[in-house]
Order: C-alpha cells, then sequence, then structure tokens
C-alpha cells in the first residue's frame, strides 16, 4: 500500500492524536462518534488527517475527552484555528486551569433504545441508552434525588397508561409547580 505525503494529509498530526486520546480511553470510532453525534465515517476520516473537524466538532471532542487546558489549546493549534484577528487561538491567562464548559443547544429529537445500562454511585446515577449492539444514543446523568422522582414518575405514567385509550403522556413530577 502506498504511504500518504503530508501535503495530503495536512491534519495527521492532529488526527492521531485524537485517536490516541480515544484509544487511551479504550472507545471505538462508533462509541465517540455517537458521543459527539458525528457520523462514524466523519471521524475516520479526522482521524486519518484527511479532514479538519469543525470548531464546534473540536469542542465537543475536547470536552469528551475531559482534555486539560493546555492538551486542548495544543489540539486546537494542530487543527490551525485562529481568533477573530486571525491570531492563533490562546486561552485568556485568568482561564488557564479552570475547568471548561460547552454549552449546547438542547436537541428535541427523540431517540428510541432498547438497552440501557445505569450505572450507580454515592453522588448520582448516569443512564446509558443504546441501540441493536449496544450502539450508544444517549447518556444522562442525574442526583439520586432525582433519578427517584423519575423512577416514581416512570412508574406512574405506566401503572396510569394502561387504562388510556388516548396519547399517553407523562404526569408532571411532584417538585414542579403546576401551571395554571
Amino acid at each position: 500500500m502506498m504511504q500518504e505525503s503530508t501535503s495530503n494529509l495536512p491534519f495527521r498530526p492532529l488526527g492521531n492524536h485524537l485517536r490516541y486520546l480515544r484509544e487511551q480511553i479504550e472507545e471505538s470510532v462508533a462509541e465517540v462518534s455517537g458521543a459527539v453525534e458525528i457520523e462514524i465515517e466523519k471521524l475516520e476520516r479526522i482521524e486519518q488527517g484527511v479532514e479538519r473537524p469543525s470548531e464546534d466538532i473540536l469542542m465537543l471532542l475536547i470536552n469528551h475527552f475531559n482534555m486539560q487546558d493546555n492538551e486542548a489549546v495544543q489540539l486546537w493549534e494542530l487543527a490551525g484555528y485562529e481568533d477573530a484577528k486571525g491570531e492563533r487561538f490562546q486561552l485568556p491567562s485568568d482561564m488557564l486551569g479552570k475547568p471548561m464548559m460547552v454549552l449546547l443547544a438542547m436537541d428535541m429529537r427523540i431517540m428510541y433504545s432498547d438497552g440501557i445500562q445505569v450505572s450507580a454511585i454515592k453522588q448520582g446515577v448516569t443512564l446509558n441508552f443504546t441501540q441493536g449492539k449496544g450502539q450508544p444514543v444517549s447518556r444522562v446523568g442525574m442526583s439520586r434525588e432525582q433519578a427517584e422522582v423519575v423512577l416514581s414518575t416512570l412508574q406512574t405514567a405506566l401503572l396510569k397508561s394502561q387504562y388510556l385509550d388516548g396519547p399517553r403522556q407523562l404526569p408532571p413530577t411532584t417538585n414542579r409547580p403546576k401551571q395554571s
């Protein structure tokens, strides 16, 4: 097989680093692409260095891999992103060492699943919803208290739905104020 030259793969260092991060957390391409909601083929092209991820996708990958600030900046630079003034991206000095947060618009699509993995620790619960052979479709985390409310609400809804002939609706949770 013929080797691709670096000029044909301008983002190979970035792709190699992203693949290394994925392998370190022992996740497949399918798992990471599902977590950041991109096509498997797109993530493969990014890891091969053929394609540069958009700024949004790179931020999602940085968040997914739970990267430290200095490593995140290094990835940003490997991708060749610059700020509005044409200068390379650099975190302000008061942001170094602080946790980063990515805000995403809420996606209202319904993702159906046929499997679930539940992890519970003292601080809370994580629900990993899957399809088919364990392909992740959604991940939800909550406090133990909220998990108890969700469990109670699900039980009530399931019991009531046995007797309904019309559309099924979940009752309001007990900790939400009722709307007038």
